[in-house]
C-alpha cells in the first residue's frame, strides 16, 4: 500500500479525476463505461506525468443517495477504474477514492481491494443539508466497517467546511469540527471557500487548535492563488485549472507542470 503524503514532507498535489455516470446510476449510458476508464486512465498519467503527487477519482452520477450507500455495479467500475490507474502510475502516486455523496464504507472498501491509498469524507462527523437531501454522518459505523476489512492504511481526509460540506444546525467554528473529526479517525481535513481570505483564516484556526493535522485544500485554487493558498496549507484538490476546457475536460500535462512548479517552489519556506 502505498504512503499517504503527510505534513511536513512535500505539500500535495492532488489532480481530480472527474468520472462520466457509471453502471447502476441513472444517468449512465449503455457502453459507455470503457471510455470513461480510458479517460480515467490518461488523465491520471497526465497527473503523474506532469509531476502531481497523486489524484482523487470522482464520480459525477448527477443525483446521489444521501445515505451511506452505493450501487454493487457502480462499486464495481470504481474498483475497476481505480485498479487500472494505480497499475498506469508509480508506486508513489497517491489515488484516493470518492463515491459521492457520502458512500465511505464502499470508498474505503474499493480503495482497499484496488490499491488507492486514501478516501475523501463528505461527512464524517455532523450532519450536513446537500442537493440530494441531509447526509447524515455515521462515524461508528464508518470506523468499525475500516477495522473489518483491515483499511486503517487507507487514509481518511474529512470535509470540514467547503463546497461539500456545511455544518447544519447551530453555528460550530470550522477548528472544532476539525479536531471532533480528526478524534473520530480522520487522518486529515479538506476545506475552503471562494474567498480566498475566509480560506486563510480557516486554515490559520485550524492550525492552532488541532496542531499537526494535515490541512488539504477543498479545490479553489488555480495557477494565480496557488503559491498564497498552498504556503498555508499541506495541499489540495485541483481540478478546473488543470483540465482543457473547463470543468471535466481532458487533464492537460502542461497546466500540471506549471501548477506543479508554483508549489514545488514553496517548499523549504517559511
Amino acid at each position: 500500500m502505498r504512503d499517504f503524503v503527510t505534513l511536513g514532507k512535500r505539500k500535495a498535489v492532488l489532480g481530480m479525476i472527474h468520472l462520466q455516470p457509471l453502471p447502476g446510476t441513472l444517468f449512465y449510458q449503455d457502453g459507455s463505461f470503457s471510455q470513461t476508464l480510458e479517460t480515467a486512465v490518461e488523465s491520471a498519467r497526465a497527473l503523474y506525468h506532469g509531476g502531481a503527487d497523486g489524484c482523487l477519482v470522482q464520480t459525477v452520477d448527477r443525483i446521489y443517495s444521501a445515505k451511506d450507500e452505493s450501487d454493487p455495479a457502480r462499486t464495481t467500475a470504481m474498483g475497476l477504474i481505480v485498479h487500472a490507474i494505480v497499475q498506469a502510475t508509480g508506486a508513489e502516486f497517491q489515488v484516493g477514492v470518492q463515491l459521492m455523496r457520502n458512500a465511505l464504507k464502499a470508498s474505503l472498501a474499493v480503495a482497499k481491494v484496488a490499491g488507492g491509498s486514501f478516501i475523501r469524507a463528505g461527512a464524517v462527523v455532523g450532519t450536513t443539508l446537500t442537493a440530494h437531501g441531509m447526509v447524515e454522518a455515521n462515524p461508528l459505523g464508518v470506523m468499525e466497517y475500516r477495522k473489518k476489512i483491515d483499511a486503517w492504511d487507507v487514509k481518511v481526509i474529512a470535509e470540514v467546511d467547503s463546497m461539500q460540506f456545511k455544518w447544519f444546525g447551530e453555528s460550530k467554528p470550522t477548528a472544532e469540527i476539525a479536531r471532533s473529526a480528526k478524534y473520530v479517525g480522520a487522518d486529515a481535513v479538506s476545506l475552503g471557500a471562494p474567498d480566498e481570505n475566509r480560506t486563510l483564516e480557516m486554515i490559520a484556526s485550524v492550525r492552532k487548535a488541532v496542531p499537526g493535522l494535515p490541512i488539504i485544500l477543498a479545490g479553489y485554487t488555480n495557477h494565480d492563488n496557488a503559491a498564497r493558498l498552498l504556503a498555508a496549507a499541506d495541499g489540495a484538490f485541483v481540478g478546473t485549472c488543470l483540465e482543457r476546457g473547463g470543468w471535466g475536460g481532458q487533464i492537460d500535462v502542461e497546466r500540471v507542470k506549471t501548477y506543479v512548479d508554483i508549489v514545488r517552489g514553496l517548499e523549504g519556506k517559511g
